[in-house]
């Protein structure tokens, strides 16, 4: 698995910028995403600095090659943690983790040999994206959350009760990207 999330190929998920902004010193994008087949794993229960870890360590297999054709697939990115704020902000103890199949394998992916990893069918979205750098977990997710909220206003139309934490590479020691993702409410 290391060896093919650090030198087999990669994937950036491809996107159209529909427009890139700055608001109040921040900048955002707003980008449309095409429909997918996406490996998916989720966790009830356990806080997301306990759990994330070990889900996206569970994707990174599958797509490495721990699937019914032993097939290592390359690696994709960004790894996609859905989470469920509370009112006040803090976290449910509810996630989703996923990692979009890579182009190749769209069609027909392998089946997982993990059965807590599921292959689903996501619809095209539109987002807007914010990026930031240096090791993620829930109360940096949490703080660029509150920031594009403040930054995008009570008006704009975004799901309030889900948004996306993504990590485009997981494995590496410097240099992460990350992004926290509000869906755009379509018209």
């Amino acid at each position: 698995m290391i060896k093919n999330s650090l030198f087999g190929s990669s994937e950036e998920t491809e996107y159209k910028l529909l427009s890139s902004e700055t608001k109040d010193g921040v900048s955002f994008e707003v980008r449309r995403y095409d429909a997918a087949k996406y490996a998916v794993v989720s966790s009830e229960g356990r806080a997301f600095d306990q759990v994330t870890g070990e889900l996206m360590r569970k994707l990174l297999m599958y797509i490495g090659g721990s699937n019914d054709q032993d097939e290592a697939m390359g690696t994709a990115a960004p790894v996609i943690i859905t989470v469920y704020p509370r009112n006040d902000g803090v976290l449910s103890r509810r996630l989703v983790v996923g990692i979009k199949i890579p182009s190749a394998y769209q069609q027909s992916p392998p089946n997982p040999t993990d059965s807590a990893i599921k292959i689903e069918e996501r619809p095209g979205m539109t987002v807007y994206a914010l990026q930031f750098g240096g090791f993620a977990g829930e109360s940096e997710y949490r703080a660029e959350a509150l920031r594009l909220t403040r930054t995008l206003g009570e008006t704009a139309p975004f799901q309030r009760k889900q948004y996306f934490c993504c990590s485009y590479d997981p494995l590496k020691p410097y240099g992460r990207r990350n992004e926290v993702w509000f869906l755009q409410e379509e018209p």
